[in-house]
């Protein structure tokens, strides 16, 4: 998920190869020279989100590994956080205090172009060359005015993770592929005891996103583009995302007290019902199943049972049927970070370290030469839906910045609360968009 930020960016990818289609941007950066970098002694720090013991964290501690034996002057500080309070808290703290880790989660978009207007990110255009070319328009995301401040390592759509022994007992034949497909495989869920849908509004940003999707589908691609260009919400496809998101509510879906629910700490988290058997799906990014791994009670039965399917369309809706909201995660070097970072920024996006990153199943990669690590069947699927997606847009509170996403999020949770109205997200944006 995303670091919010104020200022928005056009950012629609059209994915269309196995990966992403190339692309890269230029810009000027001052690179140390080489024979300056790995001769003395370096200490980085590397705030990521993979704060649960699994194969995510694993992974990076391997990555942080290998590339100090690689170079050994290069020692490398990790701290895990969770995202939540990665985004909101810690990061924008360190940030302002002068003192911020040397390479930290970036997700790009608006976000990234208010830290750079900021001035908290060292330009790395020059240094990247090779890398940009290689991962392609996805690298775009974490561009300003042309220049490269960040690099992706991750990028997918996002849809609903399954039970598929679940449907099969409540005699859903097939994933559904439309809303009154899934209304009808919330009935009959309900009818075998189960509950239908996990989510975790307690981290607020999950339940976002439903609200995300509504409007997706209500909203013209046109319409999209220019709310993330120029903050402008007034097409009414916004305030009827909202009335079919409480219509969707109103079916009651989720789990009791879902709006106290955490999105994914513990067996107790919406993934975590999802993941022990007591959900049925769960609408999340790519990333999940790597999450659903580090809170399972039984892997086999998870690997055995889960499944993806994309968001259903809503019939007759404005909104391109064969569109999908997603993103990616990357990192980003501080301002007066060490040359020594962008190079091990170089070695996290290299085909390798991506293929060995695909094969833990918390994601999927964007560097080509990487895709044969796709291995679990779900991903796969993910990343033949992020083939054939007609328009990828970027996570709305992402694309829109901090002041307008935090506040749109939080007017979508009252919605979820029972106190909020569509109508109200809408002014939230719009008087966010004002500030």
């Amino acid at each position: 998920m995303a670091l919010k930020r104020r200022v928005t960016t056009a950012i629609a990818l059209s994915i269309t190869t196995a990966l992403l289609a190339a692309g890269c941007g230029g810009g000027e950066s001052e690179a140390p020279p080489e024979s300056e970098l790995f001769k003395n002694p370096v200490t980085l720090t590397w705030w990521h989100n993979a704060s649960q013991d699994g194969p995510g964290k694993t992974y990076w501690e391997k990555v942080a590994a290998d590339f100090t034996a690689l170079h050994p002057t290069v020692k490398i500080e990790i701290e895990g956080i969770e995202t939540n309070q990665l985004q909101r808290t810690r990061l924008p703290a360190a940030l302002l205090s002068n003192d911020p880790p040397d390479i930290f989660q970036a997700w790009g978009g608006g976000e990234i172009r208010e830290q750079v207007e900021a001035d908290y990110l060292k330009d790395i255009t020059e240094q990247v060359k090779a890398e940009v070319g290689n991962i392609g328009s996805a690298a775009e995301i974490w561009q300003v005015d042309g220049k490269q401040y960040g690099l992706p390592y991750r990028m997918g759509i996002e849809g609903v993770w399954y039970n598929k022994d679940m449907f099969q007992r409540a005699g859903i034949a097939a994933p559904p592929t439309t809303f009154d497909e899934l209304n009808d495989a919330v009935t009959k869920l309900k009818a075998i005891n189960v509950i239908p849908i996990a989510l975790g509004a307690g981290d607020k940003w999950p339940a976002a996103h439903w609200w995300y999707n509504f409007a997706l589908r209500a909203c013209s691609v046109d319409t999209l583009k220019k709310a993330s260009t120029e903050t402008v919400f007034d097409d009414p496809c916004f305030v009827k995302a909202g009335q079919d998101l409480k219509a969707f509510i109103d079916t009651k879906p989720f789990q009791d007290n879902f709006i106290a629910t955490p999105g994914q700490n513990d067996p107790t988290s919406a993934n975590g019902l999802l993941a022990n058997g007591k959900a049925a799906m769960e609408l999340m990014g790519d990333w999940n199943k790597g999450s659903l791994e580090t809170v399972t009670n039984d892997k086999e039965a998870l690997d055995k049972f889960i499944g993806w399917f994309p968001v259903p369309a809503i019939s007759g809706s404005a909104g391109d049927p064969k569109a999908a909201l997603g993103g990616g995660d990357g990192f980003a070097c501080a301002k007066n970070a060490p040359g020594e970072c962008v190079e091990f920024l170089k070695y996290i996006v290299s085909p390798e370290v991506q293929k060995g990153y695909a094969q833990t199943g918390t994601g999927l990669p964007v560097a080509k030469g990487a895709e044969d690590g796709v291995e679990d069947p779900a991903l796969r699927s993910i990343l033949e839906a992020t083939t054939g997606a007609t328009y990828v847009q970027l996570w709305l509170d992402t694309a829109f910045g901090s002041t307008v996403g935090n506040a749109m999020n939080d007017a979508i949770v009252a919605i979820f609360a029972g106190n909020g109205t569509p109508e109200q997200v809408v002014e939230a944006m719009k008087a966010a968009a004002r500030k």
